[in-house]
């Protein structure tokens, strides 16, 4: 294992943290919050320390790691950057404990949403900001890993060569530099696109800065205790809808747009996931008949944010299975995938037709595009299917022993390996994480983490480990 290198790139991830203190003391200084202004000085030293010790550790090596050590490397900064986002949580006023410091930093991180804090709108809004800012940068490094690691052809579970993945040279040794550069320039934009919108439509300053940096990550953070504070008008809502569709379709897509090469045929899962949405609002709507509240509720829950106007005990498991499915294989959604669904399901129905017509031809493009669906992705579709309902009975399983009830904690379990909010919309926004057990904690760490990069690549690690292939 290439540690060396690994330790390199580990503390080039910790530079941001650094920036955003930065970013947080200037707002400290300027709005008078001298208060917490201690705790963003303390981690912009301890966050600059450990990742120039971690650069000169590596300095010496080869800057080159393989497949395993990269997904090695993605885990470890999940961990290390949520230990220095936890320190202003930790050293706050409102006397958090380091677990669930930690446990609200990797939920920021992870855009699942998840908060052991109550009543928002007494915090600091310092740590508002703070909380919102994890969202906004675990959703930048997942963007990172999504195109330049999860690319790799060999361990194709992401399955990400079935869309549309821009140029073919991407993610090539000597580009990753500029793609890296591009990816954060685009995300920068439509971040501030978001917030300029909001603020045009009357949110006030702070609680679109919040919600802008939530809804690009498709997090699940808020900067006050409900979405209806924030979120009123018909051209607020519209803007939400919006948002919420920019974080769950192919980032590729916003990439085009930019460089004005719109190539529609190669979006096809774009729109299949735009007419999937459509659908399902058309399936409760004359059962719900809400507007726009319903679009957004549906639309949430498709790009696994969770945030939603409206109470719904009745349809809570519909917008659960909704959850589930999750967006575009390129964006910062979690769940299954629509494209592993659409290839279990067309398989399956190709595999019917065969045993009707046994001489029929079985046409095995995705989404009607040039590219092939091979045995090896229905191998991994399948498998992806299978991880998904073993992690679920896992984590299921130690949640029932924090006497939460088992309703609570399948629903809890959906949500936490598909990083979305316990919100309203699932009648889960009564429960305190605060006052769970550790042991339940920690397994919610584990397996939100687990919900971004899948349990497959866990695997392959401990294959690499014990095999040494």
């Amino acid at each position: 294992m290439n540690f060396k290198s690994i330790s390199y790139f580990l503390g080039l991830f910790c530079f941001p943290i650094s920036f955003l203190s930065f970013v947080n003391i200037l707002y400290s200084s300027y709005f008078d919050y001298f208060l917490s202004i201690d705790a963003y000085f303390t981690t912009l030293l301890i966050s600059l320390i450990v990742g120039y010790g971690l650069l000169y550790y590596g300095r010496d090596s080869q800057k080159k790691i393989n497949y395993i050590e990269q997904i090695l490397l993605i885990i470890i900064v999940y961990f290390l950057t949520a230990l220095l986002i936890s320190i202003p949580f930790y050293l706050s006023n409102n006397q958090v404990t380091f677990i669930n410091s930690f446990f609200e930093s990797i939920s920021g991180l992870t855009g699942t949403g998840f908060s052991t804090f109550k009543n928002i709108k007494y915090l600091d809004p310092t740590l508002i900001l703070w909380r919102s800012s994890s969202q906004w940068i675990g959703g930048l490094y997942f963007l990172f890993f999504l195109i330049i690691v999860f690319s790799n052809k060999k361990f194709n579970y992401k399955m990400i060569s079935l869309t549309y993945s821009g140029d073919s040279s991407y993610s090539s040794q000597e580009n990753i530099k500029s793609n890296i550069f591009k990816i954060f320039i685009y995300y920068c934009i439509l971040s501030f696109s978001i917030f300029l919108l909001f603020n045009i439509s009357g949110v006030r300053l702070f609680n679109s800065l919040n919600i802008s940096m939530t809804l690009i990550s498709g997090g699940g953070f808020l900067p006050t205790d409900s979405l209806n504070n924030i979120i009123q008008s018909n051209f607020q809502k519209i803007i939400f809808i919006t948002s919420l569709l920019i974080a769950m379709l192919n980032f590729y897509l916003i990439f085009n747009i930019f460089n004005k090469k719109i190539l529609a045929r190669e979006h096809k899962e774009d729109l299949y996931i735009f007419l999937l949405s459509i659908i399902l609002v058309i399936l409760v709507y004359f059962n719900n008949n809400s507007g726009f509240d319903l679009i957004i509720s549906v639309i949430s829950s498709l790009s696994n944010s969770g945030l939603t106007l409206i109470e719904s005990d009745k349809l809570s498991l519909y917008f659960l299975f909704i959850t589930i499915i999750g967006g575009s294989l390129i964006s910062n959604t979690s769940g299954i995938k629509l494209t592993r669904f659409y290839i279990l399901l067309k398989i399956a129905s190709s595999e019917i037709i065969k045993l009707i017509s046994p001489n029929s031809v079985i046409n095995k493009t995705i989404f009607g595009s040039d590219k092939k669906i091979t045995d090896d992705n229905v191998k991994i579709s399948f498998l992806i299917f299978i991880s998904f309902f073993l992690s679920l009975f896992i984590l299921s399983s130690f949640l029932v022993l924090d006497n939460i009830g088992f309703e609570k904690s399948f629903k809890l379990s959906i949500l936490t390996l598909t990083n979305t909010v316990n919100s309203e919309l699932f009648n889960m926004e009564i429960l305190n994480f605060a006052n769970l057990l550790t042991t339940s904690k920690i397994s919610l760490i584990i397996f939100m983490i687990i919900g971004k990069i899948e349990l497959i690549s866990i695997f392959l690690i401990f294959k690499k480990i014990i095999f040494k292939d």
